[in-house]
């Protein structure tokens, strides 16, 4: 693949975009129970930030991903991509940051693309909405190129490989060189040289200055961004920063363990908080026969 990220300017009308959660809850009706898809999610990511969102399937990355996008709506909460009040703004409002701005790729690559089109025209198609708000993205081919697929412009998704077919939802959700780019698994269903193409895309956009927020269960993919934030339970449980792991202490006071010392303090132990002279605070469960 080649090295183009000059496309990514004021020509084009590209503008970094960052993201502020506060309190974000979504609730949603399920065979007539209220389930708590996300919990009151803070969550600060900065212009030009790469993240990626980990955790175990269900606790609410694709959610949290879909409301960044302005699919979804909070049922309670603050979130705002860049100026924009997702929970405030209007519909033309939403319609026009998901044209313009951010860009999308679902998980499952046939759920991205036009499967009669060819991949041009599909990167070309996702483009319109673009240009009909004044924005002019660069040529269908030239991202192409970035995705390692310029041979292929003139093949139908049908005609690709798993994992091209996964590079050229890529390349849709690139087509108007958004400020905020989504991603749910793009790596997904891709051999190693693959994911690291992508990767290496991904690293150039990030260089560029696009806000990269991806949502993965790859470990090497999570690694090889600038951040993890690790979602359990509907909330913000940790966070991995430059090879350090940490816990996010909640607004309400909670604090998610590490996984490896649930074994040692099972949910419902009893513990006590002690704080050391020195600054140290430590978890200290109860005697035996004190738990419940």
């Amino acid at each position: 693949m080649s090295a183009r990220v000059d496309t990514l300017d004021t020509e084009v009308g590209f503008v970094p975009l960052g993201v502020t959660c506060r309190g974000v809850v979504l609730i949603y009706r399920l065979e007539g129970y209220d389930v708590v898809a996300l919990a009151g999610v803070d969550l600060d990511i900065a212009p030009g930030e790469s993240v990626a969102l980990v955790g175990p399937s269900g606790a609410g990355k694709s959610t949290l991903l879909s409301l960044m996008s302005g699919v979804l709506r909070p049922s309670a909460g603050r979130l705002h991509v860049g100026e924009l009040d997702l929970v405030r703004a209007g519909p033309a409002e939403v319609q026009r940051l998901r044209a313009v701005d951010v860009g999308v790729s679902l998980q499952g690559s046939a759920r991205n693309l036009l499967p009669y089109l060819t991949c041009e025209q599909n990167v070309r198609f996702a483009q319109r909405a673009a240009r009909s708000h004044g924005r002019r993205p660069p040529d269908p081919t030239v991202i192409l190129d970035d995705v390692g697929l310029l041979a292929k412009r003139r093949a139908e998704p049908g005609e690709l490989a798993p994992g091209e077919r996964q590079r050229l939802a890529f390349a849709v959700a690139l087509a108007a060189r958004p400020g905020l780019l989504l991603l749910d698994e793009p790596t997904n269903q891709l051999d190693e040289h693959s994911r690291d193409e992508v990767l290496e895309v991904l690293h150039r956009l990030h260089a560029a200055g696009t806000t990269v927020v991806v949502v993965t269960h790859d470990i090497e993919v999570g690694a090889a961004l600038g951040r993890t934030v690790t979602i359990r339970d509907g909330r913000v449980g940790a966070e991995g920063r430059r090879g350090e792991d940490y816990s996010v202490v909640g607004r309400d006071g909670s604090v998610h363990l590490p996984t490896e010392l649930l074994d040692r303090l099972p949910p419902g132990t009893l513990v006590k908080i002690a704080s050391d002279a020195d600054g140290t605070i430590r978890l200290v469960p109860a005697l035996e026969g004190g738990n419940r």
